[in-house]
């Protein structure tokens, strides 16, 4: 298998050992699962039940954001407690999911569970000299870390840019850098604040993610992903940190999925121009709306068109009417499409080929997360 890395820039081998670990970002869950969610969840899906099918066994954490700054906005805009506002969303999320046909996940622990676990890992990173206390808060210090930035690739001009954009807070006067980075901060009157050495607040963004990975998959990742909106700052200081505090390399392979645009702008909770997944349920058959992720590249972002259920949906039927036809070796096409870095889309035309020859094309569509054995969705 060769996927496409974001560190190396370039595909290259993905070669793990018999047990596979995984972490994808998840949710921060104020609000429903939009078609960008979506598409980002069902690629590392498809990733999984190729490793599976290859023999190996795969864990794959996804978190839940339950402590950050969108929720508790969210959550004081309805007047309800932030925490019952996560628990609809998040059981909102899972049907989702469940409704797309996602594997279970190894785990999906939340941020909120890990305060004990953040509360060490600043005490390791400043003790080993990479953080310092200001204003109340614990901060990153970028320059004790000289390959900050070796994620994304990005000049330090492109990473105050998106930093300032994405809620990083450049013009902290607290800061000694504008990319140096939260790990502990002050809470709000409304939010919730746990006791520390120093002093009382709540994590960061970024080292939530940092603490969920090492306590449920060690040390060092196989492979860690996410929208590649996450790229910089997100995954830039995740890395740093946890490197930081351990020593050791955080993640051997960088994967990110797509941006999804609608009107010409990428999809996003702040601008409103959403598709959401449990809308789309309510007309469509949830494998429809999986072809409809999948017929696109992963590394190419891509746009909604009115065009594409409707596609979809014929689509899946042509494969449900090959279904019980000629027996075909088109799963092994499919395989060989997934090894070439996760190609769903030559995966996609392969088994409409098969199926208008008429093969059997039960067996490829199940690889790609499509189980054409269904009754149609009510």
């Amino acid at each position: 298998m060769r996927l496409y890395d974001t560190a190396r820039q370039a595909v290259v081998p993905f070669e793990p050992d018999d047990t596979v670990t995984m972490y994808t970002c998840g949710i921060t869950p104020y609000d429903a699962t939009h078609l960008g969610h979506a598409a980002t969840f069902v690629i590392y899906d498809i990733l999984q039940r190729r490793l599976i099918d290859l023999g190996h066994v795969v864990k794959c954490v996804r978190n839940v954001t339950d402590v950050d700054d969108p929720l508790f906005a969210r959550a004081r805009q309805l007047g309800v407690h932030y925490l019952d506002l996560a628990a609809g969303e998040e059981a909102r999320f899972e049907r989702d999911m469940v409704a797309l046909n996602l594997l279970p996940m190894y785990s999906t622990p939340r941020a909120s569970s890990a305060i004990s676990d953040i509360r060490g890992f600043i005490g390791m990173v400043l003790d080993r000299g990479f953080a310092y206390q200001s204003g109340g808060a614990v901060y990153f210090d970028v320059s004790k870390f000289p390959s900050f930035g070796s994620v994304s690739n990005y000049s330090r001009e492109k990473m105050i840019e998106l930093a300032r954009e994405r809620g990083g807070n450049v013009d902290d006067p607290n800061k000694r850098d504008p990319l140096d980075f939260v790990l502990w901060q002050p809470s709000a009157a409304d939010e919730p604040s746990w006791e520390t050495m120093w002093g009382p607040g709540r994590p960061g963004w970024h080292i939530e993610c940092s603490a969920l990975a090492l306590r449920e998959l060690g040390t060092t990742i196989d492979l860690h992903g996410g929208g590649s909106d996450l790229i910089f700052p997100h995954h830039e200081c995740e890395r740093a940190q946890s490197e930081a505090a351990t020593g050791e390399p955080f993640v051997r392979h960088w994967l990110h999925g797509p941006m999804v645009y609608m009107d010409g702008k990428k999809m996003s909770k702040s601008l409103g121009n959403l598709v959401f997944v449990d809308k789309l349920r309510e007309t469509y058959d949830p494998r429809a709306i999986r072809l409809a992720i999948i017929e696109h590249h992963y590394r190419e972002n891509w746009s909604w068109d009115d065009e594409l259920m409707p596609r979809s949906v014929e689509r899946l039927e042509r494969w449900q009417s090959a279904a019980g036809g000629l027996t075909t070796s088109v799963i092994d096409c499919v395989r060989e499409a997934l090894d070439d870095d996760l190609d769903t889309r030559a995966a996609v035309l392969a088994v409409d080929g098969a199926a208008a020859a008429g093969c059997d094309v039960t067996q490829a569509a199940a690889l790609l997360g499509v189980d054409l054995q269904l009754p149609p969705a009510a």
